[in-house]
């Protein structure tokens, strides 16, 4: 049995590519930054196991990778899912700490966690959650999209440096409808579906079904690849 590790994995995407992968037979693991809601999350959900885990935190990251290969002699891939934005506004204006934070979970974070899982033996591949925002600016979102454009290309850098060994590969959606991306589509969602060519918005098991091909045999031959998921939004 294979074993994956999904950071940020109590909602959205993160929850649904879990249990993508539990429902075909891997042994899965989340993180979440609150504990109140990883026990919500696996009382619901035996099948899956998981720890309490800042995404920016080094320490977290070394600890919990070592954890999962203690039980398991295994981890398999690693999917660095955890973001934040508490930096909406013009990036001129934004609160400079705000800003830290955001770059520090969604572009340090998944350095930080890809570094643990190498050292605590990774076997096949990572996988980035970028955004299509990483590709083409957009208001009130510069510091996200900056993040994530950082996340693109450092998806390309890792996977150079752990060739041949391990593939890494990311994904960049456009809107999905989550939690963290509500403020883009709750007041008007058929607005916000429209900038798409398929007029609607992503869904979270939309993502996860990506996530598992690449993840998968069928993917072998793919790295440093950022695969756009976006219904149309980039046309």
């Amino acid at each position: 049995m294979k074993t994956i590790l999904i950071t940020g994995g109590t909602r959205g995407i993160g929850l649904a590519t879990a249990l993508r992968f539990s429902e075909n037979d891997w042994n899965v693991y989340i993180t979440s930054r609150k504990d109140e809601n990883l026990t919500e999350i696996l009382n619901n959900h035996p099948n899956l196991k998981g720890f309490v885990a800042n995404a920016d935190s080094e320490e977290a990251a070394i600890e919990t990778c070592e954890n999962i290969v203690k039980e398991t002699e295994s981890l398999d891939v690693l999917i660095n899912n955890a973001g934040t934005n508490p930096s909406g506004g013009s990036i001129l204006d934004v609160e400079i700490s705000r800003i830290q934070k955001t770059w520090d979970v969604n572009l340090l974070g998944p350095l930080l966690w890809t570094r643990a899982a190498v050292k605590a033996g990774l076997k096949e591949s990572v996988i980035n959650v970028a955004s299509v925002g990483g590709i083409k600016p957009a208001p009130y979102m510069g510091a996200y999209n900056v993040s994530k454009a950082g996340l693109i290309y450092m998806t390309k850098q890792l996977a150079m440096e752990l060739a041949p060994n391990i593939r890494v590969n990311g994904i960049a959606p456009a809107v999905v409808k989550t939690k963290l991306s509500s403020m883009l589509w709750e007041n008007d969602e058929q607005a916000s579906a429209d900038l798409h060519a398929l007029k609607k918005l992503g869904t979270p098991e939309d993502i996860s079904n990506l996530m598992y091909f690449l993840s998968s045999k069928e993917a072998s031959w793919i790295t440093g690849e950022v695969v756009t998921i976006d219904g149309g939004f980039l046309l």
